[in-house]
């Protein structure tokens, strides 16, 4: 006993000691840590600094605060917005055909007109350049609702308002170039292409061969300085119809005219596609899509200095304008579409599932639908709440890199579980191709999803824990900012702030941990009571299991953390979950906690905790030290976590909210567009019909049963005899042949 008194004594001598602790701890650590701690390159540093941290810095810190997360407003929209979306927006729908525009590979010219008049072009311009200056709240939901009637048009409404010209001159363009191309790209006069990728260049952008040479050149009529651009671009979107060109390549100055330095960094211009050899119109085929992609190239092409965004001081600053907008763009373009095809096959699928029967009962009565169908409305749910708060973040200024890269992986994946599960719901009707099938299109485009603005592969195992370790670390970041920027005498005392700070927010975690493995978090705090409660308790358990985890993995590996990639992806996965999880639960308390959405939130809430523990046993499993992985495991978990995937039982509940609550079905499946006329209408109509005459529907089915002399009947002379035999009414059976009648050209499909 007096040996450990003494231990702890000498401890709190060095501790307090500020020499001895300097001698001691924080100069030994601090030489571990430049050896060990994963080195930023000036571009990983440029990235880092280009955006910001958000609600993932407090899922990182093992601490979510809940309350402040709840005090963020609701996702809303501006009258004027809504005025748009239900006036314009519904006339563009209206003149949509997925069909036809796959099969001419455009855009009708009517759909090309109206878009440019009406602003389509112009959400994030300014009022004051002849913008519509929406919210992103506004630019997603938009995409979205389009996305779910015709990816094509949505894509091309979604580039020029996501990365691209408009964006990076309103960030970083002179006043000049602001008063010059934002009027012609809100009317429509200019149209936007923003050409990023190249051969050997695609997620990793950073390796662009293209490239422009500092020179001297005559430019209307005079000598001016400039740059003789050469390019061979691959991929690019509106590239082919494009009237003016955003170029990404890396600047030389071997003459040095600008200065001492030769090799001066990415830089990005704007182009008229007019202009003297530059090429545009070749198309390439995304998956048979009807937008507009293709490439660009030019040789040697001379442009002015004040081509360039943000003239001659934008040279070398194109990687921190690329990285900061590109955030944007992710957490707004894909996620609508991935939303708007996931409400298209929520609506579509649960009305499917109820006209078409097999055995004499509609499909959606077999358990095996019902799991396919639950899991499609759960995930749909968590993908418009992550939507809905990851746009609200960019609404808020924040550029939450991290979080825009989980919304593109994620919802991306989700959307194309939820489309797999519908195509086997519908089965034989989803394959065959025509004016009939609302979901063909859909699948086919999601892959594009999946692969644009940085491949899902690589997302997943860089982007979210590559970025998400340091970035939203509340201490890794800054101490490695502080041994990389001083040198060791002048960083020793702010290295050892940094590093008892560090210290005891992982003692507190350590402790905390072992408390909520053996508890399973029963006694954690919770911001609100009933149904919900647990899941924010399992929530800030999982949350501190990944600040303890993360800073094993970090200081247990160091720089080759970077190289172990399936190993932080699983860890970069229980931070996504975490996020999917908050929104959800965020979404349900800002929607006023409807009842008929709880089983759906339940679903969306159970299916992250368990994906997120299960990454986290996984992490463990492979880790480079089994030794401290099964202590580290044992210690966060010691009684076991518990959470598994959704139960047989919350399955059906999702099921029949479905279809017992019309609110709830509207509420998860409200980004899908009916319309009037069409596959989707058609399949809504025979739905609600099927609704309305089902207590009618179920007598005559009874009276038809083992009976042979029907067996040749048609359904109409069926009808008739059991009105004849007083089974039915007149007014019943004209319901049940009108029903019948919509449920057949419902469940037909198209031949050639």
């Amino acid at each position: 006993m007096a040996l450990i008194v003494l231990v702890i004594i000498l401890a709190c001598i060095v501790f307090m000691v500020s020499a001895l602790r300097f001698k001691l701890i924080t100069i030994p650590v601090m030489n571990y840590f430049k050896s060990a701690l994963p080195s930023l390159s000036q571009t990983e540093q440029e990235a880092m600094e280009a955006g910001d941290t958000w609600w993932d810095a407090e899922l990182f810190s093992g601490k979510p605060n809940w309350q402040q997360w709840h005090q963020i407003d609701a996702p809303s929209l501006s009258d004027k917005e809504r005025d748009f979306i239900d006036s314009k927006l519904v006339q563009l729908l209206s003149m949509l055909d997925e069909e036809q525009i796959q099969a001419d590979k455009d855009l009708p010219d009517a759909v090309w007109a109206y878009l440019k008049q009406e602003g389509f072009f112009a959400f994030i311009i300014p009022e004051k350049f002849g913008g519509l200056a929406f919210s992103a709240q506004a630019n997603s939901t938009i995409v979205a609702k389009i996305a779910s009637k015709s990816l094509s048009a949505a894509v091309t409404v979604m580039v020029p308002n996501s990365l691209g010209p408009a964006e990076l001159l309103l960030h970083y363009g002179t006043q000049s170039q602001q008063s010059h191309w934002l009027p012609k790209l809100a009317s429509g006069e200019a149209l936007p292409c923003f050409a990023l990728t190249a051969l050997d260049a695609g997620s990793d952008a950073g390796s662009i061969q293209d490239f422009g040479i500092v020179c001297e050149a005559e430019f209307e009529g005079k000598q001016v300085l400039g740059l003789k651009v050469s390019w061979d671009k691959r991929y690019i979107t509106l590239a082919p119809v494009a009237t003016v060109l955003g170029l990404a390549f890396k600047v030389y100055d071997p003459q040095h005219l600008l200065g001492d330095s030769e090799s001066l960094g990415i830089t990005c211009a704007l182009i008229p596609t007019s202009h003297e050899g530059v090429t545009i119109g070749a198309r390439h085929n995304p998956l048979n899509q009807g937008f507009m992609n293709g490439t660009t190239q030019g040789n040697e092409v001379f442009i002015p200095l004040d081509w360039i965004i943000g003239g001659k001081g934008g040279i070398g600053k194109g990687w921190k304008m690329l990285v900061s907008c590109l955030s944007a763009g992710r957490g707004i373009s894909l996620p609508a579409l991935s939303a708007g095809s996931a409400h298209l096959c929520t609506r579509t699928t649960s009305a499917y599932a109820k006209v078409r029967e097999q055995f004499g009962l509609p499909i959606a009565a077999f358990e095996g639908v019902q799991a396919s169908l639950a899991r499609i409305a759960g995930l749909t749910y968590s993908i418009e709440a992550c939507r809905q708060t990851t746009a609200q973040a960019i609404d808020m200024k924040k550029s939450p890199a991290v979080i825009t890269a989980i919304a593109k992986y994620h919802l991306t994946e989700m959307s194309r579980t939820v489309m797999n599960d519908a195509l086997d719901i519908h089965a034989g009707k989803g394959i065959q191709k025509g004016p009939n099938n609302y979901l063909a299109n859909n699948y086919m485009g999601i892959p594009i999803s999946i692969t644009v603005e940085g491949a899902n592969i690589l997302t997943r195992n860089l982007m979210i824990f590559g970025q998400g370790a340091t970035r939203c670390h509340p201490y890794i970041f800054k101490e490695i900012q502080t041994i990389q920027s001083l040198d060791e005498a002048q960083a020793i005392k702010p290295f050892d702030k940094l590093l008892m700070a560090h210290l005891q927010h992982s003692g507190v975690n350590v402790l905390k941990a072992l408390w909520f493995g053996i508890t399973r978090a029963r006694f954690s705090q919770a911001p609100v009571s009933g149904p919900t409660k647990r899941y924010y308790q399992k929530l800030t358990w999982l949350s501190t299991c990944l600040s303890l985890s993360a800073d094993l993995a970090m200081l247990g590996l160091g720089g080759s953390l970077k190289r172990r990639e399936m190993l932080s992806a699983r860890l970069g996965d229980v931070l996504s979950h975490l996020y999917l999880a908050s929104c959800a639960l965020k979404k349900y308390e800002h929607d006023g906690r409807q009842q008929g959405d709880l089983p759906s939130v339940s679903y969306a809430v159970e299916h992250s905790l368990s994906e997120g523990f299960r990454a986290l046993d996984e992490f463990f499993d492979n880790f480079t030290h089994p030794i401290f992985a099964f202590l580290l495991k044992s210690w966060t978990h010691i009684t076991g976590h518990g959470c598994k995937l959704p139960s047989d039982s919350l399955v059906v509940k999702v099921c029949n909210a479905l279809t017992y609550s019309e609110a709830a079905r509207e509420r998860v499946s409200h980004l899908c567009s009916v319309g009037e006329e069409g596959a989707v209408h058609t399949m809504e109509h025979a739905y609600i019909l099927a609704k309305a005459t089902e207590k009618e529907r179920g007598e005559f089915k009874k009276w038809l049963r083992g009976r042979t002399d029907t067996l040749s009947m048609s359904f109409e002379e069926k009808v008739a005899l059991a009105v004849a035999d007083k089974v039915i009414n007149e007014s019943q059976g004209k319901s049940l042949l009108e029903a019948e009648r919509w449920r057949v050209k419902a469940i037909s499909v198209d031949v050639i």
